[in-house]
């Protein structure tokens, strides 16, 4: 049996006695169902932060997700709710390395995303076979530091054109513009090859090596103007020893960077990420 609709609503705001009991009680008495609920308190910062889905319930539910944003304002507190029906549509940005692009694909047609694809660009064209194959449409736009501008402009248009949501950059191998960022309309999902703050920029694997690293790592961010500096969602490391060369940390890499990679999507697409500052409440 397909499992009801439901809403997710993620809070925050000024911590205050209560508001546990405000916000359940608010849905209690419009008849609705709570699923899951969990909390946070920034301790240091004195906020709350909330996520909790239920199942609505009366001729007024179609209008619960304006309300409840309404409620937390007399609170004090800012919502987003997202229903758990609605499938967001993506696009994938690549380059040249696909292993990020296919395990992203797969888990896809896997059924493993409250999301889905709606299409890839890339700056070069070695995927467009690939994308073809899992159903999904290539657009190559081809990136110079003379054709940046005009790329980043047609990279948005396609975003527009196809209603994208979301975007994912699988292992994109060009910096985006701030220019592009404040103007694309939609969150972008990073995945960076070391665990950031560590070996930001270009070759991190090279530089891990170079010092003499134990641990390697995958960091998922969000993308800001500021180059490999944004919210971070997911983190995962791997063991390394003297006895490996730059490519077993390629390799090791990876895997982490699937792994990482998919986790942070699967989070964002269920609506478990509450961005503060420069930091993240997720809720797993």
């Amino acid at each position: 049996m397909k499992p009801p609709a439901t809403l997710v609503a993620l809070l925050h705001g000024p911590d205050q006695p209560g508001l546990v009991a405000r916000t359940s009680g608010w849905i209690y008495a419009r008849q609705g169902n709570i699923l899951h609920a969990d909390q946070h308190r920034d301790m240091e910062a004195g906020e709350f932060f909330q996520r909790i889905e239920w199942v609505p319930a009366g001729p007024g539910a179609a209008n619960e997700a304006t309300e409840l944003r309404a409620f937390a304002a007399s609170l004090g507190m800012s919502a987003n709710v997202a229903r758990s029906d609605h499938r967001r549509q993506g696009v994938l940005f690549v380059s040249k390395e696909d292993h990020c692009f296919h395990d992203l694909a797969l888990r896809w047609k896997a059924g493993e995303f409250a999301g889905d694809f709606a299409c890839v660009i890339s700056n070069h064209a070695d995927l467009a076979g690939a994308a073809r194959h899992y159903g999904l449409a290539f657009h190559h736009v081809p990136v110079s530091a003379a054709t940046k501008p005009e790329a980043e402009r047609r990279q948005r248009e396609i975003l527009r054109t196809v209603g994208a949501e979301f975007a994912v950059l699988a292992r994109y191998m060009q910096v985006l513009t701030a220019d592009f960022l404040q103007n694309c309309g939609v969150p972008v999902i990073n995945i960076h090859h070391s665990f950031l703050p560590a070996f930001a920029g270009g070759k991190p694997y090279h530089q891990a090596h170079t010092r003499g690293v134990k641990l390697i790592g995958a960091t998922a961010h969000y993308a800001t103007a500021v180059l490999d500096d944004g919210p971070i969602i997911q983190q995962d490391v791997v063991r390394v020893t003297h006895r490996h060369g730059v490519d077993d940390l390629v390799r090791k890499g990876r895997d982490l960077e699937k792994l990482v990679l998919a986790q942070a999507l699967r989070w964002h697409l269920e609506n478990r990420i509450l961005i503060y500052g420069n930091k993240t409440v997720v809720f797993d």
